[in-house]
């Protein structure tokens, strides 16, 4: 037991140590952290979760070929127009359009345009920037787990069938994105209350007492509608609406997905011993494509969905590229393609070490919390929330933890309700998003507290998480008693 607690000690450091320096160094130090495991304490390696992965780069590649033909900017102008029509409202409009933004694109990293847009208007209006800023900034992030291109979804839909708990992708985020929506909502309805308004707050007031600041605060207009758009980027974000569309369309029908003939192993076949006098899994001579009589056969299987997903979006990049005239070089060095790249890192990093981690000492987890989730499945949830909070990525939440939570005997339909909670990286305000927020309000009034914890975006994130949480869980029982899945 003490050796597998300094282990669990290596990963929780190599987490800690990542988030600190952030970006690719989360990653690369969890790559460090499965050396020692590897190396130094002889742990068996674990797979790296490429399905996963290759599924992320397909998306990143399309949404920032999408940024590049400049289809992002037109959307990002509906949004605008949208919420300048009605500043009034904007606390509920901002984090509205964050988070249908997000379930589109996929990543949350496209509110970087709109977040300026978002404090102008409040300014304008003469509403406290704050309100609208912190919850559009969790709205965009949680709304993660509602797009059906996001690695999160995709992972938890591919992981989920290799446990026998077989639930497609529109089914995922038919109760996920009514419950964010929900918890979204309920954050919005209490920010539109919190601090004062900027014409009563003595902070925000004293700050405008100099006139440079004043000017500062009141003499920009930050907007994307003096852009003109292309009716080429246009065909981009059809092209783009399409691809989600159809893959929609055929995780609904997989069964008009086309099949092909290949080696698979025969249910119930044992290990074959070899001649050199290793044994070998009935699996593993299938994948090397092996036909033995008993033990594999050829039969027809269909396209798995999470390579139809692939297929499908780098498709729609290719035809952005020739029919629209994006600009690859551009997609590079813009923050979409580069967010991504930086996720797939992440990724590839923590989800190999903690799979090696609890490949090893799944026994031992099971023994010490086999009986709380057995009588309280639901406590699965602040595993999953902890463990964000570490990693800042729900992607590698789903990709880590999901096959543990199996292992422990969590039903499918139990870790559907708490999805919500693998999106707790609000908690510390080092995530881009947060942090770009606090930087692009004007105002000042967005902000990360003194202690660090009262930041602007815990109660909103707190709500959000927890609100969100409770209707999906409500729901997925709801769905599971009825026997659609």
């Amino acid at each position: 037991m003490l050796i597998t607690i300094i282990e669990l000690l290596i990963v929780l450091l190599a987490l800690y140590l990542g988030s600190r320096y952030g970006s690719l160094a989360l990653g690369a130090i969890a790559g460090l952290g499965l050396a020692i495991l590897v190396f130094d304490h002889g742990l068996q390696p674990g797979t790296p979760p490429t399905d996963v992965i290759y599924i992320i780069v397909a998306a990143v590649t399309c949404a920032g070929i999408l940024q590049a033909s400049g289809g992002m900017d037109w959307m990002i102008q509906i949004a605008e127009r949208m919420l300048r029509k009605h500043p009034q409202h904007i606390t509920y409009l901002a984090p509205l359009s964050t988070f249908v933004l997000t379930i589109l694109v996929g990543t949350g990293h496209v509110m970087y345009t709109l977040m300026p847009i978002i404090t102008d208007v409040a300014i304008k209006k003469g509403i406290r920037p704050e309100r609208p800023c912190a919850v559009a900034s969790v709205a965009s992030m949680i709304a993660i787990i509602c797009s059906p291109i996001s690695a999160a979804v995709v992972a938890f839909s591919t992981i989920s069938a290799l446990n026998g708990f077989h639930i497609s992708i529109p089914q995922i985020v038919a109760v996920t994105i009514p419950s964010c929506f929900i918890g979204v909502m309920i954050a919005a309805v209490w920010s539109s209350r919190r601090g004062l308004d900027l014409d009563k707050d003595p902070e925000f007031l004293a700050r405008i007492g100099d006139p440079v600041q004043r000017e500062y605060i009141y003499g920009n207009t930050q907007t994307v509608l003096d852009k003109k758009i292309d009716k080429k980027s246009k065909y981009a974000v059809c092209i783009f609406l399409a691809a989600i569309a159809i893959i929609v369309v055929l995780a609904f029908a997989q069964q008009i997905l086309p099949a092909y003939e290949t080696v698979v192993a025969v249910d119930g076949a044992k290990d074959v011993l070899l001649p050199t006098g290793k044994t070998v899994s009935p699996d593993k001579l299938a994948q090397a494509g092996i036909v033995m009589a008993g033990v594999t056969e050829k039969a027809p299987v269909t396209i798995k969905m999470y390579l139809v997903i692939q297929i499908i979006l780098i498709s729609a990049a290719a035809l952005m590229i020739i029919c629209c005239g994006a600009k690859p070089k551009n997609a590079v060095a813009d923050n979409v393609w580069q967010s991504g790249m930086v996720a797939v890192v992440a990724i590839y990093g923590i989800a190999w070490l903690s799979n090696t981690f609890f490949n090893a000492h799944i026994a031992d987890i099971q023994a010490l919390l086999g009986d709380m989730v057995s009588k309280y499945s639901w406590t699965v949830a602040i595993m999953f929330f902890i463990f964000s909070v570490l990693i800042n990525s729900q992607g590698a939440v789903v990709v880590s933890l999901l096959p543990v939570a199996y292992a422990l005997g969590i039903p499918g339909w139990v870790l559907l309700g708490v999805l919500p909670c693998a999106y707790g990286y609000f908690f510390i305000p080092n995530y881009p998003t947060d942090i770009a927020t606090v930087n692009m309000d004007r105002s000042g009034t967005t902000k990360i507290g003194k202690y660090v914890l009262n930041h602007s975006f815990m109660i909103p994130g707190l709500i959000s998480v927890v609100a969100s949480t409770l209707v999906a869980y409500a729901l997925s029982l709801l769905l599971h008693n009825v026997g659609l899945f």
